[in-house]
């Protein structure tokens, strides 16, 4: 099916919002231009009687309370949308419909844990060619990962400051100095935002990863590649990753994405260990969903990658069932970043480089 808006019936993704009538956030959905005051439906009984629903869920200012529901109820809440939306009356219309261009997003979860992880084996030949190493031979056995900040986190529309960072010259001689990065740059990845907890001590089966995910948003991992160059040694990035870290304002739910299930595209070898590997259907074992970027540089657009979630080597589940391995726990709101997700294919020349202050990504 055709369809020239991002939120047709098959998607009903949600967020938070709020509106300069009413600036108090609260939960949403978005439906074709609009978006739906859940908490306006609730309070006059549209999810009465759905097993499992939490009174006053969607007047919250975070989905935290909602995606922590089960998994059954969420379903019948979207079944109802589903039935619901395409035939609202006028009425109805002018009551819970609000003109996208009206809203003000936030963040959709209050998220007590980030992580982001490094999967593509293209983007870690590409990283390990520059440093003129090969890929580390852990990286086959482990999705590699490190934790995050929260605080870094921000809804697409944001501003992200360039942060300040300790930088270096080439060459051994170089003095280190103290400045603005000059050399910002972008990493294109998924977010996925957990939905189930699980209580620390206990260790996630990965038959049951898939009832811990509420959805999954773009995620931009902004990078300040000069001062990343000079702390990375020897224990990784800080202040060059966690000054930012956009995500998408809508979270497009597991049940919506079902559609597009498949197979990995990628063979792993060695195969996994037993904890890691997948026990499902090989057929839904990850998601085929492409995604693109663009940079707008003094009026002209380019064109600068296009991929697919399906070319990552470790999949969402495993990274999701990697987290949980070691008995840390999983709450609600937390979210991971799938790494970045890169081929083979070189759209435009390297040396489109990083952003000088005036560039544009979408």
């Amino acid at each position: 099916m055709k369809t020239t808006t991002p939120f047709p019936i098959e998607n009903l993704p949600y967020g938070v919002i709020s509106t300069p009538s009413e600036p108090t956030p609260r939960c949403a959905t978005a439906f074709e231009d609009y978006a739906i005051d859940l908490n306006e439906l609730q309070r006059d009984g549209f999810f009465d009687s759905i097993p499992g629903m939490i009174d006053g869920a969607f007047s919250k200012p975070a989905l935290n309370v909602f995606a922590s529901t089960p998994q059954s109820t969420q379903a019948e809440v979207r079944a109802r949308l589903v039935r619901f939306l395409p035939s609202a009356s006028e009425a109805d219309k002018e009551k819970y419909f609000i003109r996208l261009s009206q809203v003000t997003n936030h963040l959709p979860m209050e998220t007590a844990n980030f992580s982001d992880f490094y999967c593509s084996l293209e983007h870690a030949r590409n990283c390990s060619e520059i440093m003129g190493l090969e890929v580390n031979p852990n990286w086959y056995y482990i999705p590699s990962v490190y934790n995050g900040r929260t605080s870094s986190l921000r809804v697409s529309g944001q501003p992200i400051r360039r942060p300040w960072g300790v930088i270096s010259g080439p060459g051994a001689s170089s003095q280190a100095t103290w400045s603005r990065s000059k050399r910002l740059d972008f990493e294109l990845e998924m977010g996925v935002f957990l939905a189930k907890p699980l209580p620390a001590g206990q260790i996630l089966d990965i038959r049951n990863a898939k009832e811990h995910v509420f959805g999954f948003v773009i995620l931009n991992d902004w990078s300040a590649r000069d001062i990343q160059g000079f702390e990375m040694a020897p224990l990784g990035p800080f202040h060059s990753k966690g000054f930012g870290t956009t995500i998408s304002p809508w979270i497009i739910t597991i049940e919506a994405l079902s559609p597009v299930e498949c197979p990995v595209s990628i063979p792993q070898s060695p195969p996994p260990l037993p904890h890691l590997a997948w026990k499902g259907d090989s057929s839904n074992a990850t998601w085929d969903i492409e995604l693109s970027a663009r940079i707008l540089r003094k009026g002209k657009t380019y064109h600068v990658t296009s991929t697919n979630l399906k070319d990552l080597y470790w999949t969402p589940y495993q990274q999701l069932t990697h987290l949980a391995s070691a008995g840390e726990g999983l709450s609600t709101g937390d979210i991971f970043g799938t790494g970045t997700i890169s081929n083979d294919v070189r759209l435009v020349s390297r040396s489109c480089g990083c952003f000088p202050p005036q560039d544009q990504l979408r």
